[in-house]
């Protein structure tokens, strides 16, 4: 008896959410469809059921990724303009935290694949660039706001981001032979950007508008 079509959709979804998890934890070349297959809680002749081949399921995975992450984005903004705070400070500080520096599974999308963008197929490199650049222009605009100006946002944007992904890899990346270095670097990282952020032409103007 063949499955509903609803069921096929479900099942699909569940092939997606268990080969981005095991993606993030190893890399994709790491991970055979045979294991993939049993992680989603298949056997691995229903892939082809689902896709035509591991690239198909890449972009899959891509997509899902890269529009969860601008979401998740997005909200931290919108979160952090109702109670009045700084979003790029918020944001810097949850980025280059302990928790998501632990949070590999389903923390930022762009740090997790930033090792293996470079060799997907094309629908998965034009889907991690398509989000990346996504999440640049809405990072530019937390800026253009915290600082009251537009001039300089996006390279401001690109700057600190570029220094925030760098900072939460190499602290992951010896996080578990020495994990006061990698505090050290998390931190450190972490003080220089939000004081590099206090010193932007516009933001102590902004702040002290808000006092009066």
């Amino acid at each position: 008896m063949g499955v509903s079509r609803q069921q096929a959709v479900e099942n699909r979804r569940a092939i997606v959410a268990a080969a981005e998890k095991l993606f993030r934890e190893r890399g994709v070349d790491a991970v055979g469809l045979a294991e993939l297959m049993k992680a989603a809680g298949f056997t691995q002749g229903g892939f082809y059921n689902h896709f035509k081949s591991k690239d198909a399921l890449v972009a899959a995975v891509m997509e899902k990724a890269m529009e969860e992450g601008g979401e998740a984005f997005a909200s931290q903004i919108e979160n952090a303009r109702s109670v009045d705070a700084d979003p790029v400070k918020q944001n810097i500080q949850w980025y280059l935290s302990p928790e998501h520096r632990a949070n590999i599974e389903a923390g930022c999308p762009f740090s997790g694949f930033v090792g293996d963008a470079r060799r997907f197929g094309d629908v998965a490199r034009g889907s991690y660039a398509e989000g990346l650049a996504a999440n640049l222009d809405r990072f530019a605009k937390a800026i253009e706001e915290s600082g009251g100006s537009s001039e300089g946002s996006r390279r401001k944007a690109i700057t600190l981001f570029s220094q925030m992904v760098g900072t939460l890899l190499l602290s992951r990346a010896v996080a578990d032979v020495d994990p006061a270095l990698a505090d050290e670097i998390l931190d450190e990282g972490r003080q220089q950007l939000l004081a590099a952020v206090d010193t932007q032409p516009g933001i102590q103007a902004r702040r002290h508008s808000r006092r009066r």
